[in-house]
């Protein structure tokens, strides 16, 4: 690609002529143009309806009807395609709205070891574009491209303009871009333009494109946190903006601070390719409600073993543990506790998460349990045997004893009767 500032056209890649409304060698109106398009480095790339357009790409049969991937009549929506959101459905909704909403739309079950593959073919493909790529989940991740325009022959703009018409014809799946100055912008750009988006922010346009917008659009601000700025007087993001920085730190404290500089379009966080889990967590959704111990705690124990597995496949401890529930009512509830030795242990996860369950037990029914463990670390130091727990040995070598077994034999040749695993006084 040549021509440095001139539209470049995301179909055929073709150099445009300056104002022009279509493409001259393939007539397409998917013309990329910004003022400031080829200084800006920082892309978060996403892909479109992920596991639906998988789905459709694997069954042409599918092309034109709406589809939902998710859970049973129970469960959750995973994603749906564009055609489904039409109707109204959408990602994290419960499957018997979904159905109410578009019962025409035609239910597959995630298949995630599907999934995990064309996730990881996209994720070479971004690693061939800049070694910067920062994992956000399966199919997305902020990318870097600084200083790649000489390896590229072209702007970071330009590369991702190829890489998405790529991934297109490559893989049959689609990708939305959106290129900025820093993260926050960029991951708000990648949703301005879906599906087959490809969205900038320059610095000068950067404030007052963000001062219409609800604060909820700010990273890391959900229903809770905006109807607590709202209280304060903050509904819109020009209404931070209107606060000086000190006044939003004395208010609201640290979050205060990281609110008034994303209002403002600072975001000093640099893309990292080491990004570390946060937690490593598993849940499970109920057929029918639930409410009494003697069925939610073999669940519970199933999932610490489960989350103990993985923290040991990773080489991984956690030093905190979180239970959480949602209600017959979907309300959810998360309950922690922190600053724990650190461990990968079900023997030492499922004491506490038990204990962390028991006052909850009673009060309601819920649809779903999980647990997580977090504030990981490498596993060296974890389940160490000491004079303040000198059973830690004994159950290390119990549990890698019958992990050996479950390898050899598979996941049900062993399992624990809970009720060996009393509570001590």
């Amino acid at each position: 690609m040549s021509g440095a500032g001139a539209p470049i056209c995301r179909d055929c890649l073709a150099v445009v002529a300056a104002g022009a409304a279509r493409c001259r060698a393939c007539g397409s109106p998917r013309l990329l143009v910004h003022p400031e398009r080829d200084a800006l480095p920082i892309a978060h790339i996403d892909c479109d309806a992920f596991y639906a357009a998988v789905e459709k790409r694997d069954d042409p049969s599918l092309r034109d009807k709406p589809l939902i991937v998710g859970g049973g009549k129970r469960g959750v929506v995973s994603t749906c395609c564009y055609i489904a959101r039409t109707y109204g459905v959408r990602s994290a909704m419960p499957m018997f709205k979904a159905r109410a909403l578009c019962p025409d739309a035609v239910i597959l079950k995630p298949n995630m070891a599907k999934y995990a593959e064309v996730g990881r073919e996209v994720r070479r493909r971004m690693l061939t574009l800049t070694p910067l790529v920062e994992p956000l989940s399966i199919d997305e991740a902020f990318l870097d491209l600084s200083g790649t325009e000489r390896l590229h022959h072209g702007s970071p703009a330009a590369t991702l303009a190829r890489f998405a018409a790529q991934v297109e014809r490559e893989l049959g799946i689609t990708v939305s871009v959106g290129l900025s100055y820093c993260k926050f912008l960029a991951k708000l750009a990648s949703d301005m333009d879906k599906p087959r988006g490809f969205s900038v922010i320059g610095r000068a346009e950067a404030k007052a494109l963000l001062a219409p917008m609800a604060v909820g659009r700010i990273w890391g601000v959900g229903k809770v946190a905006a109807d607590r700025l709202a209280s304060d007087g903050l509904s819109i993001i020009a209404d931070i903006q209107a606060r000086e920085e000190v006044e939003m730190i004395r208010r609201h404290g640290q979050e205060g601070q990281r609110l008034w500089r994303l209002a403002n379009g600072i975001d000093h966080r640099a893309v990292s390719p080491d990004r570390e889990a946060k937690s490593i967590s598993s849940e499970t959704t109920f057929e029918t409600d639930i409410s009494d111990a003697d069925t939610l705690l073999p669940v519970l124990h199933a999932l610490c073993e489960k989350v103990a597995g993985r923290l040991k496949k990773a080489d991984l401890a956690g030093r905190s543990i979180t239970l959480k529930l949602k209600t017959a009512d979907f309300r959810t509830k998360t309950r922690s506790r922190s600053g724990l030795r650190p461990t990968q242990l079900a023997a030492r996860i499922f004491p506490i998460a038990r204990e962390l369950l028991a006052p909850e037990i009673g009060q309601t029914r819920y649809r779903l349990i999980g647990v997580g463990v977090g504030d990981l670390m490498e596993d060296a130091d974890a389940d160490q045997a000491d004079l303040a727990d000198p059973d830690v040995g004994r159950l290390k070598a119990a549990e890698a004893a019958m992990d050996a077994i479950r390898a050899k034999f598979g996941g049900k040749a062993v399992v624990k009767g809970i009720g060996l695993d009393k509570p001590r006084n």
